[in-house]
């Protein structure tokens, strides 16, 4: 008889957590997701599961973990920061492990689950590896039985490992490489990673136990390269090694030509000099698992990729919450002045064949209008170490709460009503661009576009009024050529409707959401 207690999963919203949680549900467990934000949540289609129980909760908060971990017989931990701009993401990474762990004690979890990177101990791990490293220690070091899960490098649609290869092998015909290009690896599909984690769970054995997962294949870098190319089709990029690159300056590089901002590439990269092969296959045995090869897996992620099917993506960790200054409380003075554009257009056309064309906007569909301006703003984010526009988007039509839009996040979204972006490019200040869609009749729908910005500082104002100009040619552009692909007749606008200041208190006319409120 299967325990009927929830299993809780960290990192729901993350890339291995967005997958693993709807397996759990689809095997018949009861699950407990552990989120920053439920709104993030709940606009996944698993989310509305009978047997799903969503809280919010943030690791550092050791009361609302320990509430989020009480009557669970397990934890899924899937919780890892990456991030090297925080000053000290081991030492968080320490105390979030830490503060798990105690609350887990404190409420009488038997097990937690834990998928860290592998590679042992030594003088050459990447500071990256050696805190996933620490993380296993501390979990396994409590009184919960713990399970440590490692893995190189997972390959899958829409994982940073594999997003690095893809868009390196795409772009360039000819790459200038440090040496770590002949590094072994023994990569790893999603799916096996997912079916390990879910089996360990299922198998009482596995408490207490160390494994690596990993595919059949051991490949270097260099031939990972060609592999790809092989199944993409791709003519074979050529590959000189060069000892002066250091893993900074590759780095930098990742970032310019990929997707992957360079913060997020230079752990990943340092972790690249590391020989990273399985030391057994114990774990695939136990569970009679076949792993799939580097060469199906790969052919599987493309497929995702080209049909539209990708679950969750490496940019999903991007925090999808409300700037403070949209909530109401503060004197006029605290919250600063917001300026801001409003347009209008009222189209012949009911609100979902609108919104249709609202929501299509970024990624490989451009911005409507003014295309090769956008890109030359993102061109420029990314010189400045942002995101810029090579994001994209996971899906070419569906929008959920937490997506990135190229340099942009997707912070709400109501079908037929509500679009709500926050910028994540590089600026002196804080912005956000919102499209309403509000029937008239049946018949006819206003389309109102907003874009506020809370300057930061002289250099936020400067920027707001160099760029003022821009704004009105490219805003109205964007209604214009909504309002001709929906095919419908244009009634009004678009116009102007306001340009005034407002203090950050005034916006409760928008009714922003209560669940965009939440300030952990």
């Amino acid at each position: 008889m299967q325990d009927d207690r929830p299993v809780l999963v960290t990192g729901a919203t993350g890339y291995i957590g967005g997958r693993l949680a709807p397996l759990l549900l689809e095997r018949g467990h009861r699950v407990r997701v552990m989120v920053r934000s439920a709104a993030k949540l709940g606009c996944r289609p698993w989310a509305g599961h009978p047997r799903l129980e969503i809280v919010e909760a943030d690791v550092f908060d050791y009361p609302a973990v320990r509430k989020a971990a009480a009557g669970c017989r397990a934890v899924y931990y899937l919780i890892h920061s990456m991030n090297p701009l925080a000053r000290d993401y081991a030492a968080a990474d320490r105390l979030a492990a830490h503060i798990m762990m105690r609350a887990c004690e404190n409420e009488g979890v038997e097990r937690i689950l834990y998928l860290g990177g592998m590679g042992q101990d030594s003088g050459t791990l990447s500071a990256h590896l050696q805190s996933r490293n620490e993380v296993a220690a501390i979990l396994a070091g409590g009184t919960p039985r713990a399970t440590i899960l490692r893995a190189a490098q997972i390959l899958g649609a829409g994982s940073a490992s594999f997003e690095i290869v893809r868009y390196l092998a795409d772009r360039l015909p000819l790459m200038v490489c440090p040496r770590w290009v002949y590094t072994e690896a023994q990569p790893v599909a999603v799916r096996d990673v997912l079916h390990c984690l879910a089996g360990c769970l299922e198998h009482p054995e596995t408490a207490g136990e160390d494994y690596d997962i990993a595919g059949p294949d051991v490949l270097t870098y260099k031939q990972l390269f060609r592999l790809y190319c092989e199944v993409a089709g791709l003519p074979t990029p050529r590959l000189i090694p060069v000892p002066v690159l250091t893993p900074f300056l590759s780095s930098l590089w990742v970032g310019l030509v990929t997707p992957i901002p360079a913060s997020l590439a230079r752990p990943l990269v340092q972790g690249l000099k590391t020989r990273v092969v399985a030391r057994d296959n114990r774990l695939m045995e136990l569970l009679q698992h076949k792993p799939l090869p580097a060469r199906e897996a790969m052919t599987m992620a493309l497929d995702k990729i080209r049909q539209h099917t990708v679950e969750t993506c490496w940019s999903d960790a991007g925090e999808a919450r409300a700037p403070e200054w949209l909530g109401c409380g503060d004197a006029p003075y605290a919250g600063g002045t917001v300026l801001g554009e409003t347009y209008r257009l009222v189209l012949d056309a009911p609100a979902a064949q609108v919104w249709q064309h609202v929501t299509s906007i970024g990624g490989e569909n451009g911005w409507l209008f003014g295309n090769i301006l956008w890109k030359l703003r993102g061109w420029l984010d990314t010189l400045a170490g942002g995101p810029g526009l090579r994001r994209g988007r996971r899906h070419p039509e569906q929008l959920f709460i937490g997506d990135a839009v190229d340099f942009w996040r997707v912070l709400d979204v109501q079908p037929n009503r509500r679009l709500m972006l926050l910028a994540e490019m590089r600026l002196p200040g804080e912005a956000l661009l919102e499209f309403r869609c509000t029937p008239l009749d049946e018949h006819r729908t206003e389309l109102v576009q907003r874009s506020r910005f809370l300057p930061r500082g002289l250099w936020g104002l400067a920027y707001w009024w160099a760029t003022f100009p821009l704004h009105l040619l490219i805003f109205k552009g964007m209604l214009r050529t909504i309002g001709r692909q929906s095919g419908a007749a244009v009634l009004a606008g678009p116009e102007r409707v306001t340009g005034r200041e407002t203090t950050a208190c005034s916006l409760d006319a928008l009714k922003t959401p209560e669940r965009l409120l939440h300030k952990g």
